[in-house]
Parts: structure tokens; C-alpha cells; sequence
């Protein structure tokens, strides 16, 4: 049979390729009011205040140091692939000036999705029934993943590329798989494994839909038939070199993942409890995508005899039984394969781990391959069954065009019309207090674009509802301490800082925001120490270097750093170390390290003034003394980042030195 098909496959068909470039200009129509739009949300700490991504050659550190995802530390996974092609965005935008070149390629990857999937799509409907149709039905699935509306949900997210890099991979994996099978012996199927795992971790399920598939369009069994033993281990040993691959991997990302990544939720019990009615929603928006939030109001379910757990298990129980029923015939697996899609790709975010939001409309598109698929089959399956109804009936021809046109044009315009609500914060934060009304974090970032515009009335309101909803939440106390300080409410402004430090402790931006505060209050001294603080939590946060440096500068002017260390008698250890950054940015390194000895010389425990001399050394290409230095550091204090990202530029070096 796969022979039969790479034969179709390799025969020209205008009609379909009519119709790809019919769907391609369609789908740029849809988001051609999207290529502009702002960046949003974790877009601020991947990208915006990410410093990594801002030069290309740090591309393979981003492979070595998963504190280069992110400014945030308990953002800080690995997923080193996704943060290279920000810095090629970067790149070749020019900067962050405008956000063209980020939306474009994540476009041009999301079109590039579509084709595998025809592909994936074509393979699986004429495994399970041979007819001239399923290039139109497989096309369809195409164009209705393509310009589904709740894609745009992911699609506009900038750092959440990763789910269609990830997906692709997937997808990639399973057509190389199903296409080339004499190559199979030499694992190339398993390489877009191996990147789309560097993309996002959620890539790890193609092993058990590799799985799925062998079972199902291969060995030709059904569920039942697969849960025997000796079909079971026929299906297995197929799949197993990917199973194997996915366990190294997943051994490897989380050796790698940062020590202060969290996944930001509590606790396992009440998560999963919420999970089964999540993927009720889920699925019920695929069919009816009104509703969606680009951040949700929805809360973990705490009772296990909430209706809401009911209503979900037995949806799950319905949708494996007609997955169950579906696999038995050969002509409907397609359907079963479709449902077990939807559920396995949900296993990373709905499972056992617990994340800090329970549901998010962008983790729908991975899960959304598999019911695509399905439902299309179905449709397809019913007009096959019928086929000389439908060619001998004129009516029932033009309603076979009229109804699969008219479910592409209205997810056409609700993709254009959810480009629109992602255009500002402003307009995304306002549909979001809509739709989410008690999300706190949603009042509390619609509020903060009030502030902006200098609303500050309507800005307090929001941000007083949201402390309503989320009373220790850091970033809405430094929020509202900002908003204190427009309202010249000085004292309240310094309480919200300080409670937002109480509150996150390992939060940088709580940090940032209140070193900025007392830097415009003339009081650089603190200023600088939070700054360090800042930096020590977020090595990568530019804008804590930008203020940092702003501040040395009007502390002291660039004719006033005097080169005779000796001469600067009578001051602590902070100053010394000031100076030596301040002389490093001169490019004076060797007095830098002068300066920093003289720190060591009245606090030689002092770890920060190891981190500037190994950095001076590592400007000055002196590998070894560097290292030496940063191992001293590390011995003071091993949680130091700086000196571990210093550690890293040294060894980097010497080692490119011995290569040469």
C-alpha cells in the first residue's frame, strides 16, 4: 500500500495545486493584519528585556545555559532552539523596533506545518481507504488547522512559536517516517525528535504517536487487538528507538533546566482534578472557538466530588470509547488515531505536573492536529460512503463545496478578528478583563496600560480589583507602587515596593522597579544594590544593566575615574567594585582588576569582585587566570550566576584557543 502511494504521490495534480495556492493566499489574508502586532506576556522576559538574544554568536551558549530563555528566573527552561531563532529575528530586524520579522517567521513555519500535514493527513486517510478524494480531504484538514481561530491564540504569541516548532517537528517526524521507509534502518525520522525537543518539550509525545501509528496503519490493529502481548511488542519494537531517544533526551533537558525554573503551580492532586473538565473545554472550542482569553480566570478544582471533575472523566471515558470502537475497521482508525492524538498531545500540560495556569487557549494547537484529523475523516468517510448521491445530486455537489467553504471563511474572519484583539496591550488586556473578568493579573495589566496613557483613575481602579483577587502577587504591589509614585504618594509608593520585595523574593523585576524608584529620588547608593541583586537573579536583564550603568555614569564622570587604584583610599568594598565595572566599561581592564583587588583586600570573601576579575581577564583573553578567578567565586558562593556565565565565556575561550 505505501508503495501504491509514494506512486500517487509523485503524479502532478493542477486541481490541487490550485488549490494549496487558493489556501495560502487565504491564510495570508487572515493574518495579513497580524505581522505588526506588539509583543505580549512572556514575550517581555524571552525576548524584550532578554539580553542573550541579542547577539547571534551567543547561539551556542544557548545550547550549554538554559539562563539564557529568559530574564525571569523561574521562566528559565530549555529550550535552546526557540531562544536561537529570537536572536536571528533580532538579527536580521535590526533590533526590536518593530516586531515584522519576529511575526513573519513564525509564519512562514506555520505554513510550512500545513504542507506536512496534507502530507501527514494524505498517508493516513488512503492507509485506511484508497479513493481519488483524499487529496481534496486531506487539503481541507490543511486549510482548517491553518485558519482555525483558536490558532491565533498561538500564532500572535511570539515566544509561544515554540508549540508550532515543536508540532512541526512531530508532524516532520511522522512523514518521514511514513514516506521513506526504506530509510528507516538509518533513523533520519528521529532527528526532528532530537530539534523539536530543543524547541519545547511537549515534542517527546511523537514516540507514543509513533506508536500509534505503527499499531494502527501497519500491524493493522485495533485496540483490543494491541493490548495483547504479542501484538503489543511487534507495535513497541517499531517505536522503540524513538521511546529510547525520548527517555535520553528527557534525562538530558532536565539535567540542563535551570535550578530556579518552577512551573509555577502548587499542587498535583488539585491540578489533575482540574484537567478532565479542561480538555472538555478544549475540545468543545474546536468546534466552537467564541470565548477565547489570552489569559483565563479559571482555577484549580479543589473537591473531588465537584460536578465539574464528573462532567470531565466521563467526557474522557466517551471520547476513548468511540476511540476504542473506532479503531476496530480499518476505514474509521483514522478517527481513533485523531481522538488518542488530542488526548496524548495534552499529556504534557495536563497531566501530573502542575502549571500556574490550569488551562491556556495556546495549548490547543498541538492536541487540535489530532481532532482535525478526525473530524475530517468522519466528513470525509460519510461523502465517500455516499459518493453517487453526491455526484448524482446537483444539490448535494454544491453544498459538498458550499458548507467546507463557508467553515473556512468563518475561521478566516475569526482569525483576522483575533488579530485585531491582539494588536496592543491595551486591546488584548481589555478583552481579556472581558472574557477573564476574574483573572487578576488580567485587571491588574489592563490597568497598567491606563497608567501608561496616563489614565491613572481608571488605572487604580483596575489594579485595586486585581489586589481583590490576588493580594501577594509581586508584580501588581511594584505595579501599584509606580502608580503611587505618578500620584506623588511617595510613602505608599516605597510600602507597595517593599511589600512587592516580601512578596518575590527571588522576583527581579520587584528589584529593578524599586532600584529605579530610589535612583530618581537621588539615592543611587541603594539603588545600585538592588541593581546587583537584579542582576544576580536575572543575568540577562538588560534593562537592570542599562539603569546600572546610567547611575556609574553620573556618579562618576569619565574624566574623573582615576587609573591610580592606589590613590582612592578610605572607601568599602562596593565602591572598589563600582569603579572596577566602571573602569571595564572603559575597557580599562587591567585597572578594573586592580580595583577589584582592592575590594578583595577589604572583603576577600567578596564574590562579585572574583566575577569582575574573571571577566576582565576574559576581555584580555587570559583564559586560565580567568577561570581561576570565577573558581574562586564559586567556592565563596556557588549560587552566583554571574560567575558561572563568566565560568562558561572562559572555558568557551580556552578551549576555542586549544582548537586553533
Amino acid at each position: 500500500m505505501m508503495s501504491v502511494m509514494n506512486q500517487r504521490m509523485k503524479k502532478a495534480n493542477p486541481v490541487i495545486i490550485i488549490l494549496f495556492v487558493a489556501f495560502f493566499a487565504g491564510l495570508v489574508l487572515a493574518y495579513s493584519n497580524h505581522f505588526e502586532n506588539a509583543f505580549h506576556f512572556d514575550d517581555s522576559h524571552t525576548i524584550v528585556d532578554n539580553i542573550f538574544i541579542r547577539d547571534i554568536h551567543n547561539i551556542p551558549l544557548f545550547f550549554k545555559d538554559s539562563h539564557t530563555f529568559s530574564s525571569n528566573p523561574l521562566n528559565q527552561s530549555y529550550r535552546p532552539l526557540t531562544t536561537s531563532t529570537f536572536a536571528v529575528d533580532y538579527r536580521l530586524g535590526n533590533g526590536l523596533k518593530s516586531t515584522f520579522c519576529f511575526h513573519l517567521s513564525t509564519f512562514l513555519w506555520y505554513m510550512f506545518l500545513c504542507i506536512l500535514l496534507y502530507l501527514l493527513f494524505l498517508n493516513i486517510f488512503s492507509t485506511a481507504v484508497q479513493h481519488r478524494w483524499n487529496r481534496y480531504l486531506a487539503l481541507f484538514g490543511a486549510a482548517w488547522f491553518g485558519l482555525h481561530t483558536a490558532n491565533a491564540e498561538t500564532v500572535n504569541y511570539i515566544c509561544q512559536r515554540a508549540d508550532i516548532l515543536s508540532t512541526l517537528m512531530v508532524v516532520a517526524g511522522l512523514v518521514l517516517y511514513a514516506y521513506l521507509p526504506r530509510l528507516r534502518n538509518r533513523y533520519f525520522y528521529l532527528a526532528p525528535l532530537v530539534i523539536g525537543i530543543f524547541f519545547k518539550e511537549p515534542a517527546a509525545v511523537f514516540a507514543p504517536l509513533l506508536f500509534l501509528y505503527i499499531l494502527f496503519f501497519e500491524k493493522e490493529y485495533s485496540i483490543r487487538e494491541g493490548l495483547t502481548r504479542r501484538h503489543l511488542l511487534a507495535s513497541l519494537k517499531g517505536s522503540l528507538p524513538a521511546f529510547v531517544i525520548t527517555l535520553g533526551m528527557g534525562i538530558f533537558v532536565i539535567r540542563m533546566q535551570s535550578a530556579t525554573y518552577t512551573p509555577g503551580g502548587l499542587s498535583r492532586i488539585h491540578y489533575l482534578l482540574t484537567q478532565p473538565f479542561v480538555m472538555a473545554h478544549y475540545f468543545m472550542s474546536f468546534f466552537f472557538p467564541f470565548n477565547l482569553s489570552a489569559d483565563s480566570d479559571w482555577r484549580v478544582v479543589t473537591d473531588f466530588f465537584d460536578e465539574r471533575v464528573f462532567a470531565g472523566v466521563l467526557f474522557i471515558l466517551a471520547m476513548l470509547a468511540a476511540a476504542y470502537f473506532a479503531s476496530k475497521r480499518q476505514e474509521t482508525r483514522p478517527v481513533s488515531f485523531g481522538i488518542l492524538w488530542f488526548f496524548v498531545a495534552l499529556l504534557p500540560t495536563s497531566s501530573f505536573i502542575p502549571l500556574a495556569e490550569v488551562m491556556n487557549d495556546h495549548r490547543m494547537f498541538f492536541p487540535f492536529v489530532g481532532l482535525t484529523m478526525s473530524v475530517c475523516w468522519m466528513f470525509g468517510l460519510f461523502l465517500i460512503r455516499h459518493e453517487h448521491q453526491v455526484i448524482g445530486r446537483p444539490a448535494f455537489r454544491v453544498i459538498m463545496i458550499v458548507v467546507p467553504l463557508a467553515l473556512l471563511a468563518g475561521h478566516s474572519y475569526g482569525t483576522h478578528t483575533r488579530n485585531e484583539v491582539w494588536r496592543t496591550d491595551e486591546s488584548l488586556w481589555y478583552d481579556v478583563t472581558v472574557k477573564s473578568p476574574h483573572n487578576g493579573r488580567g485587571l491588574m495589566n489592563y490597568g497598567l496600560t491606563q497608567m501608561e496613557k496616563g489614565n491613572f483613575p481608571v488605572a487604580q481602579e483596575y489594579f485595586e480589583k486585581a489586589l481583590i483577587l490576588t493580594p501577594y502577587y509581586p508584580y501588581l504591589h511594584v505595579n501599584m507602587a509606580v502608580l503611587k509614585d505618578a500620584l506623588n504618594e511617595q510613602s505608599e509608593a516605597e510600602r507597595y515596593f517593599k511589600s512587592a520585595i516580601h512578596y518575590g523574593p527571588n522576583n527581579p523585576e520587584a528589584y529593578y522597579f524599586y532600584a529605579r524608584w530610589l535612583s530618581s529620588r537621588g539615592r543611587n547608593g541603594e539603588a545600585v544594590e538592588l541593581l546587583s541583586k537584579t542582576l544576580q537573579l536575572s543575568p540577562a536583564h538588560n534593562s537592570a544593566k542599562m539603569l546600572l550603568d546610567k547611575i556609574r555614569s553620573v556618579q562618576w564622570g569619565e574624566g574623573d575615574i582615576s587609573g591610580n587604584i592606589e590613590n582612592a583610599t578610605g572607601h568599602t568594598a562596593e565602591y572598589y567594585l563600582d569603579l572596577s565595572l566602571q573602569l571595564h566599561k572603559q575597557g580599562r581592564y587591567r585597572e578594573s582588576i586592580r580595583a577589584c583587588t582592592e575590594a578583595l583586600r577589604i572583603n576577600p570573601e567578596y564574590d562579585l569582585a572574583y566575577n569582575n576579575i574573571c571577566a576582565a581577564y576574559n576581555e584580555l583573553k587570559m583564559w586560565d587566570r580567568a577561570i581561576d578567578a570565577c573558581g574562586k567565586g564559586i567556592r565563596i558562593n556557588p549560587s552566583n550566576q554571574l560567575l558561572k556565565n563568566n565560568m562558561a565565556i572562559s572555558k568557551l575561550g580556552k578551549a576555542g584557543e586549544r582548537a586553533r
